[in-house]
């Protein structure tokens, strides 16, 4: 009941910011981090090495399966605002982090090859800043994050065309290997 009631809620709050086109990071969220793993994320505390609340293991980071699959946030053309669909990729991500403080994550910001290489450079650091501000928001310390831009120099679909472009304009969450 309570998780039919959170995905109620989720798609009220989706539908609610439909027309904004995408929301500030200072927003999306409360700054206050969430409680108790959050609403959709289990608790597990079998892990020894998580930091309470556990809402991942370790080997969840590796599990095709897992939310932290998904280790990408996709945006609008020459925009840095996060769209409300990839706030729980980012709150996951961030649950992971609290539970496991020892980790880092690096966002490498990406856009498509329109626009001179020095704003495309800036506008990939606004995008990874920008979901950076959202897993600060959670209460991840930003000692935790790293932020890069790589413009349009790594595209993920080398073509020139809307569907190509679409895939370009990224952050990606990358993980560092782990002791």
């Amino acid at each position: 009941m309570t998780r039919l009631s959170s995905v109620f809620l989720l798609g009220f709050l989706l539908a609610a910011c439909a027309g904004r086109g995408g929301l500030a990071p200072e927003e999306a969220w409360d700054a206050a981090p969430a409680e108790g793993g959050g609403a959709d994320v289990a608790v597990n505390p079998l892990d020894e090495d998580c930091q309470p609340p556990c809402a991942f293991r370790r080997a969840d980071l590796d599990d095709p399966t897992s939310p932290l699959a998904q280790r990408m946030v996709f945006f609008d053309f020459d925009s840095a605002l996060v769209k409300p669909e990839y706030e729980p990729v980012i709150r996951a991500h961030a649950q992971y982090l609290l539970s496991y403080p020892d980790v880092k994550v690096r966002l490498e910001g990406h856009t498509d090859e329109r626009g001179s290489r020095e704003y495309n450079l800036a506008l990939g650091e606004e995008r990874a800043k920008a979901v950076r501000r959202m897993l600060v928001l959670q209460g991840v310390p930003e000692a935790q994050i790293s932020v890069i831009s790589f413009g349009e120099e790594i595209p993920l679909d080398p073509g020139h065309d809307e569907s190509a472009w679409a895939q370009n304009r990224r952050v990606e969450f990358v993980y560092d290997q782990m002791p």
